[in-house]
């Protein structure tokens, strides 16, 4: 006897090493018991040592693939990731605008841990000012927040006031991701709510290089717990103990900037 279940979609770029991108939001989302699809932005090809190469798709078969997907399925939340370039930002906007696909986290893909910047300037201006206006949730790193908001972060002081920035650009709800502050032992998520509301998620900081795909994975563990109904906040937190169990029971793959265990929450939770 078949079930109907969530259906959720995620609009980013693939990662053949399998550690983020479209491949990790759908192992998270399978995790979490919804049904993921995906709009293929941008391939890669890259592995735990990095990007060696990225293709982006034309905008005519990004355009298909969401056509596609509003004919068929009940999606009822969908998140983006890495979106390569402004005119790949701009047919998103257009699409997400187009169909009903529930609410949209938004994970600003521009700025990796290192430092490295992964979208051009005119990018970065397109989503500011036509992705985040769409978005119910936006869930940026600290140097993501940074580049955002205008301001610079030394300090949790300085993350609320980011986070009201990023509300003041249109985002309905801020998560800002990690950051040492004044603990290292710690890290720390702030979270402002549309309402005013305020979270701060503080857990053990584990001494790890597997971390590839943290952003991807707690933006798609919140999009499947949206989809299934569940409130912001919780979603939020699930979210968080997800990471924690994948960063904390971790699995080595490859020879550079592994992957997290997408499966160490179920593990956990049997």
């Amino acid at each position: 006897m078949s079930t109907r279940v969530a259906q959720v979609l995620t609009i980013a770029g693939t990662d053949s090493g399998g550690g983020a991108g479209i491949q990790a939001d759908m192992k998270t989302m399978q995790e979490r018991h919804v049904f993921s699809t995906c709009v293929v932005v941008a391939v890669t090809a890259q592995n735990t040592l990095g990007v060696l190469d990225v293709e982006v798709m034309p905008k005519r078969i990004i355009d298909k693939q969401f056509e596609a997907l509003a004919d068929d399925f009940d999606i009822k939340a969908a998140k983006t990731g890495m979106l390569a370039n402004a005119e790949v930002v701009h047919t998103v906007v257009e699409n997400y605008k187009k169909y009903n696909f529930g609410p949209l986290v938004v994970d600003p893909v521009m700025i990796a841990k290192g430092g490295a910047k992964l979208l051009s300037d005119n990018a970065i201006d397109a989503v500011q000012n036509e992705l985040i206006p769409l978005a119910y949730l936006i869930t940026p790193n600290l140097p993501e927040a940074e580049k955002l908001s205008g301001i610079t972060i030394n300090s949790i002081d300085e993350v609320k006031l980011a986070a009201q920035k990023l509300q003041e650009l249109g985002a309905k709800n801020v998560l800002i991701k990690g950051g040492h502050f004044d603990n290292s032992s710690e890290s720390r998520d702030y979270v402002l709510f549309e309402n005013g509301e305020e979270l701060e998620l503080v857990g053990q900081r584990f001494e790890t290089n597997n971390t590839h795909g943290t952003g991807d994975t707690i933006s798609s563990v919140i999009v499947s717990e949206l989809a299934k109904g569940r409130d912001l906040r919780k979603a939020i937190k699930t979210g968080k103990q997800f990471i924690n169990a994948s960063i904390e029971h971790g699995i080595e793959v490859g020879h550079g900037h592994g992957p997290l265990n997408h499966w160490a929450f179920s593990e956990e939770n049997k």
